[in-house]
């Protein structure tokens, strides 16, 4: 068990801390009777972390149908279909131009912004929660809640005080934002009493009339809040590359390995023109991993692999996907074949690498045979992954 007084006295953070105050927050979205509270959490998450330098409203419409699943828009969604959506550039588009409402999104609209990095807080830690709201701005996350809209009641939530709290076993079926907290929020806001005072601050998307004007607290030990927290910590203007090498359009939905903590992974491309290749982005698939990046110009067979350049090392604290600059870019010629090779250490992984294959029915257009990817053990023997 955790003593959250304790680790609540020796935070590094002030005791109350909301983006509100900080003229960060971005205005409560109503999802109406659509299941795409994924959607509608993860693109106000992205428009705190710009604010307040730029204002934009982002199409929570266009992520729920333009995406590369096949799940209906009722269907719900979750953190790894809206990663997947913003990391392969197929959003975010603005509000304005696919406004929510009529499930009808118009195709050729284009990304105003390219997501480059996105973490992933695993198992409720809570500092590390605060830290990416002061630093980023909100954090999406899920949680268990038995109230369906703003006109709902539970037991669990007191509506006087706007505060839920949640203490059983139930898996998360809501997606919600955290954008701040209170350490010193009394338990006894709550119906059903927590052991200690403090909660998140968190941002819903039923509309103004639920909450506080949208806004309403959970305690910091409801036993879901906080399982999985998305920081989406890196977001560029569209003119930071001007191509995107990838066939993953589903992104992770999957993982594969050795039974070890280590492993390498591959994918070979052909270039589309005269280019240098500024930057690598991969998925991590848990914490405190360190990868070595290698290139390998003018591929012809998987022998390459085993030799290709070292260009870059590094390290990471949190889960998520990375995009790593490459110091010295390298040029490839029209119609070259080059490969990029990822040494990935995962700490208590056994299968470290993700990877992308129709797992279930949301991932029946996912296409295989566009691809050419390898995993190696130890970067000498390659088996290819859409064969195998």
């Amino acid at each position: 068990t955790v003593d959250f007084a304790t680790v609540w006295q020796d935070s590094i953070f002030p005791a109350y801390y909301n983006l509100r105050n900080e003229g960060r927050d971005t205005k409560v979205k109503n999802q109406g009777s659509h299941g795409t509270c994924w959607a509608v959490a993860a693109l106000s998450a992205l428009e705190t972390t710009i604010r307040p330098e730029e204002e934009l409203n982002f199409a929570a419409e266009h992520m729920a149908l333009k995406n590369s699943f096949t799940k209906k828009v009722d269907d719900g969604g979750e953190y790894t279909m809206s990663m997947a959506y913003l990391l392969s550039w197929q959003g975010p588009v603005l509000e304005e131009d696919d406004p929510y409402g009529d499930m009808v999104s118009p195709d050729g609209l284009s990304p105003v912004k390219h997501v480059q990095e996105i973490q992933i807080i695993k198992d409720k830690n809570i500092d590390k929660i605060k830290q990416a709201v002061f630093k980023n701005g909100a954090v999406q996350t899920s949680i268990y809640t038995s109230l369906k809209n703003s006109l709902s009641r539970s037991k669990y939530y007191n509506r006087e005080k706007y505060a839920y709290y949640y203490d059983g076993n139930e898996e998360q079926n809501h997606e919600i934002i955290i954008i701040g907290w209170d350490d010193n929020f009394s338990k006894d806001n709550f119906t059903v009493k927590p052991q200690n005072d403090g909660a998140f601050i968190c941002q819903n998307s039923w509309g103004e009339n639920f909450g506080d004007d949208g806004i309403f607290y959970i305690s910091y030990e409801d036993t879901r809040i906080g399982q999985q927290s998305i920081v989406y910590s890196g977001i560029e203007n569209t003119d930071n590359y001007d191509n995107i090498y990838q066939t993953d359009l589903c992104g992770w939905v999957g993982q594969i390995g050795y039974g070890r903590e280590s492993c390498y992974f591959a994918n070979v491309f052909t270039s589309k023109g005269n280019q240098k290749v500024k930057g690598v982005g991969f998925y991590i698939t848990g914490d405190n991993s360190a990868y070595e990046i290698y290139k390998v110009s003018q591929y012809n067979n998987t022998e390459d692999l085993t030799d290709g350049e070292l260009i870059a090392v590094g390290e990471t604290e949190n889960a998520g996907f990375y995009t790593v600059n490459i110091n010295q870019p390298f040029s490839v010629t029209e119609d070259e074949k080059f490969a990029i090779v990822i040494r990935l250490y995962t700490p208590d992984a056994v299968h470290p690498v993700a990877v992308e294959y129709a797992v279930d029915g949301r991932c029946e257009n996912v296409d295989l045979t566009d691809a050419e990817g390898y995993i190696s053990p130890y970067g000498n023997d390659w088996v290819n992954v859409e064969k195998s």
